[in-house]
């Protein structure tokens, strides 16, 4: 499963610092990428709580996990195909629904591979070599750049090859023996909402929190424009962005493995309390130096927070509703995501970057507060 998203991350980051500029050649304004995008998003978003459901109520892992892979593998090229708005739309969207249909499915067999002592090493170690690829593929588009400046659409068909490795890796994965809960139950689209009504207190209240820390987590770009506000080119800020991610993949695992040992709560608060720390030096980072050891930080919390909350979730959920408990949190942090940007979009347009980052940092430490306090008895 590591393997897999290892080449689909080296696929995807491939085309994720040239994304923006490819949309801006073939006429996309800056308002419809952001259009593209959000509604990408909310696509991904809705798609995980309900393929989350279906893949409970079938017992069947395997089958969502592959067909997942395969959507996103095939949208890579689907990008090159044509320039019209309304095809890239679909190709993007392409994308982020494989996102969705294989995310409940995939964090549900990672689960079920892992006892209550190694949650944190399963999702930590899955986690390492996912980001892994996040530093192979922008690497790899940087260099084909350094040869072929400017030629876009040629990446996108490269960018195809780590994918389709991927896919046929994931034939090697096994379901366990059926464990279906209702094989035959319709699923509606929405339906994956009423797990919130049946869930334990502790999963909503740790949900809770877990989603207004992701209302204020805006996306990596307003990190990356504030390093280029600061005096960065823009080979230092791809550079910057590298960086952050080799170090998340190399602190990931280690983490998972404290975090067994410390709680994954203990954990999770740490990897929070470097957020704040990194967006409070934000506010007024001015130097490459400063930038450098914010990105380092910014790597380890990634570490700290991104698998470990998926754990979390698992550890206090029932073994056959565990892809429904990750999709419903997945699919809402998808969504409290794209309000989050838009959140932090709108404070930088009419205060200015240091505020942005300022009250984003205020907000984590009053959710540091909560998850030490309102979480008392949990794992």
């Amino acid at each position: 499963m590591s393997l897999i998203s290892l080449f689909t991350d080296t696929a995807s980051e491939m085309l994720y610092p040239i994304m923006p500029i490819y949309l801006k050649t073939i006429g996309f304004s800056i308002v419809l990428i952001g259009i593209l995008e959000g509604l990408a998003e909310a696509i991904a978003g809705l798609s995980k709580g309900y393929f989350g459901k279906r893949s409970d109520l079938s017992g069947k892992r395997v089958p969502f996990v592959q067909i997942g892979y395969a959507f996103s593998a095939i949208s890579k090229p689907m990008m090159a195909f044509s320039i019209y708005p309304l095809w890239i739309f679909f190709s993007r969207t392409v994308d982020r629904f494989g996102k969705g249909i294989r995310t409940g499915a995939r964090d549900a067999m990672l689960s079920s591979e892992a006892t209550l002592e190694n949650k944190g090493r399963i999702f930590g170690f899955h986690r390492s070599m996912d980001t892994f690829g996040a530093v192979l593929g922008p690497a790899l588009a940087l260099l084909y750049l350094y040869f072929y400046p400017e030629n876009y659409i040629t990446l996108f068909y490269i960018a195809f090859i780590p994918g389709v490795i991927a896919v046929i890796t994931s034939f090697y994965l096994k379901d366990k023996p059926d464990n279906a809960v209702c094989a035959n139950e319709k699923v509606k689209l929405f339906s994956f909402l009423s797990y919130w009504k049946t869930s334990s207190i502790k999963y909503r209240k740790l949900v809770s929190g877990l989603l207004v820390f992701a209302l204020f987590n805006s996306s990596d770009v307003f990190l990356l424009l504030k390093a280029k506000e600061a005096g960065l080119n823009d080979t230092m800020v791809i550079g910057v962005y590298i960086f952050y991610n080799l170090i998340y993949a190399l602190f990931a695992f280690p983490v998972g493995i404290l975090a067994d040992k410390i709680g994954l709560k203990k954990m999770y608060i740490i990897g929070i309390i470097l957020f704040s720390i990194v967006y409070f030096g934000m506010s007024s980072a001015s130097s490459l130096f400063v930038i450098g050891l914010l990105f380092l930080f910014y790597g380890i919390y990634a570490a700290a927070t991104e698998g470990i909350s998926k754990a979390w979730i698992s550890q206090i959920s029932n073994k056959n509703e565990v892809a429904t408990a990750i999709g419903f949190y997945t699919g809402f942090q998808s969504i409290c995501a794209m309000l989050a940007s838009s959140l932090a979009g709108f404070i930088w347009f009419q205060f200015g970057a240091s505020i942005t980052f300022i009250v984003t940092g205020i907000a984590t430490i009053l959710i540091v507060i909560y998850f030490s306090f309102a979480l008392k008895n949990y794992p």
